[in-house]
């Protein structure tokens, strides 16, 4: 039995695509895994607090040495962290805003990495003191966007600040096997919207066939 932990960090409601898709993907997940646990998080609408001054002062102590006012500070943050932690899978709903993520989604990012929890920290190691603590985890991102072009090779890569900083941010802390189906073309309608969309269904279906092979043959 697998954990599955579902975000969405648009702040739409049926009119996004990115949802939408997500929503597909663990519906059919579920019916091919009924027995798996699924865990839902709308950031989008129901958005995480951004990291304060408490938050750092909690972070950076050692726990034994915590009061009740630096533990409350991130006491979100340990819910967050746990809840992430739980996870084997995670799918993630992602739009596409100024070339990199919502706001929403950075902040929620912002309270997961953290020190002592989903990375450590030793200053004494020069050569690398960051190590990786969320191993043997995947990640599929839907990410949606109102133009097309952000892929290597096309016009508008230099423009894309979204697709490597998820896979450096989620890399740092050490899940690495991250697919991404990019919805397109959002801003426009006709064809390139519809054919969008039919690509993006059809990536669905295929990573799910993709993940249940792979489930599979772990379990033997």
């Amino acid at each position: 039995m697998a954990r599955l932990l579902h975000i969405d960090s648009s702040p739409r409601g049926e009119r996004s695509h990115s949802r939408r898709l997500t929503r597909e993907f663990v519906e059919a997940w579920k019916q091919t895994h009924p027995n798996d646990l699924v865990t839902y998080r709308d950031i989008g609408r129901n958005p995480v607090p951004h990291v304060d001054e408490m938050w750092i002062a909690g972070a950076y102590t050692p726990p034994e040495e915590r009061t009740p006012q630096l533990q409350e500070g991130i006491r979100i943050s340990d819910e967050l962290i746990d809840e992430f932690l739980a996870a084997d899978f995670y799918v993630m709903g992602i739009p596409m805003y100024n070339f990199s993520v919502p706001s929403t989604f950075k902040a929620y990012i912002d309270q997961i990495v953290r020190p002592g929890r989903t990375f450590a920290f030793a200053p004494e190691n020069s050569t690398n003191p960051y190590k990786p603590l969320v191993l043997g985890k995947k990640m599929l991102i839907v990410t949606a966007r109102g133009a097309s072009g952000f892929q290597p090779g096309q016009r508008n890569e230099k423009m894309n600040h979204q697709d490597p900083y998820l896979r450096t941010v989620f890399g740092f802390i050490g899940i690495t096997d991250i697919s991404f189906i990019h919805f397109e073309n959002d801003e426009s309608n006709g064809t390139s919207l519809a054919q969008s969309i039919a690509s993006a269904r059809t990536q669905v279906a295929q990573l799910v066939g993709r993940y249940s092979r792979l489930q599979a043959s772990e379990v033997r």
